[in-house]
């Protein structure tokens, strides 16, 4: 064996070379009744968590499925949301499309939603910041178009559990689905 992979394992062994090599993945797939979601990881060990990932897809009434098969029901968007406490609306929208985001949202009576082109986030955010606005979220996020429900009891109980178990997961990091939870 050449001197150089032995002095490589003892450095990787010592915790010297690079021991921590992370690699981020995104795995999809569908929970219960066709819910599409996506998982975004990152992880030191991709056999592990492909491992963990497909087992809760599995347990709860789910499959994972190939790249690609529930991504092209998503679109990646700066997302800022905005509380609308002591927010006028129209001076909020107006700074934000002058700042460069694309859409405007006051579908909930609580908050506001700026959505940006996921490479202009910083700048809108930025620029809301010094305009005298605080956020809720400023992070890009895969936004569904168009959502499911679930109306049967083992579904959603199936579907929460699912969602917990991604949640305890140290190597998941995100977690995007279109269920929408009435």
């Amino acid at each position: 064996m050449p001197n150089d992979t032995i002095e490589r394992g003892i450095k990787k062994a010592a915790g010297d070379a690079n021991a921590d090599n992370y690699e981020k993945i995104t795995y999809e797939g569908y929970g219960p009744n066709g819910i599409a979601i996506i998982v975004e990881t990152l992880t030191d060990n991709r056999n592990r968590t492909a491992s963990d990932v497909r087992h809760y897809f599995d347990k709860y009434g789910g499959n994972m499925g190939q790249s690609g098969c529930v991504s092209f029901m998503f679109s990646r968007y700066g997302v800022i949301l905005i509380e609308a406490e002591d927010v006028d609306e129209e001076t909020l929208m107006e700074a934000a499309l002058e700042a460069g985001a694309v859409d405007f949202i006051t579908d909930d009576e609580n908050v506001f939603e700026v959505r940006t082109e996921p490479n202009d986030l910083g700048a809108v955010r930025d620029a809301l910041e010094a305009a005298g606005y605080s956020f809720v979220v400023a992070e890009v996020q895969y936004v569904p178009s168009t959502y499911t429900t679930l109306t049967d009891a083992d579904d959603i109980k199936n579907m929460n559990k699912m969602l917990e178990m991604f949640e305890d997961n140290d190597d998941v990091q995100n977690v995007w689905h279109n269920w929408e939870q009435e």
